[in-house]
């Protein structure tokens, strides 16, 4: 039979090494490429056509969710597995709506991994009962797509004019996205608001 052909993609590069090596001790998987970031990743699923994606959510350049997105709509044959340290309700239901197949957090034993990954492939989802109970039951995601990016680079400090040349939007348009945001989540200002969304897994 056929190895699970698989890409991983994960910013810290001991976390990414140990996980490649992991796989690789399984008969039935074979780990094609590592990618330090989510634009790399989607680089390797677009040139190398895996069957299973791991990827992490938080990285530089393009996010795993951005990248499970991605993979989703215009590389549907590979399946996604987000592998995080996150246990917030927010990030699985972002992640299950971007179109992953499994949710794993880090803290799980290594075999559980490898599971994920052939169940993956089967065509199975993957998710912790506990945290799967807890997302539906949890308050619903207010902010649309692009107020998301745009808290997101608020929050890491960018200034409105900064944010409009990357996104090529115009200044005022981009503090209404932030007025916007700042009032769906009561906060005081947009530092606040990307606090009051990242607790709850929204960026």
């Amino acid at each position: 039979m056929a190895a699970i052909r698989v890409v991983i993609a994960e910013d810290q590069a001991m976390v990414l090494g140990a996980l490649a090596a992991l796989l690789e001790m399984e008969e039935d998987i074979l780990v094609m490429a590592t990618a330090a970031n989510g634009r790399e990743a989607l680089s390797a699923v677009v040139k190398l056509k895996p069957d299973v994606l791991v990827t992490d959510i938080e990285m530089p350049v393009m996010t795993g969710l951005e990248l499970a997105a991605e993979v989703k709509a215009n590389h549907a044959a590979t399946k996604t597995v987000i592998l995080t340290t996150f246990a917030r309700p927010g990030y699985l239901r972002r992640a299950l709506d971007a179109g992953a197949r499994a949710y794993l957090l880090k803290d799980r034993p290594a075999a559980e991994l490898a599971d994920a990954v052939r169940k993956v492939h089967r065509g199975l989802r993957v998710v912790d009962p506990a945290l799967a109970t807890e997302a539906w039951s949890a308050e619903l995601d207010p902010l649309t797509d692009r107020e998301r990016q745009i808290l997101q680079r608020a929050g890491d400090g960018r200034s409105s004019g900064e944010i409009a040349g990357e996104l090529r939007l115009s200044e005022g348009t981009v503090r209404n996205y932030l007025s916007e945001a700042i009032a769906k989540l009561g906060a005081s200002n947009r530092v606040d608001a990307a606090r009051i969304a990242r607790g709850k897994g929204w960026l």
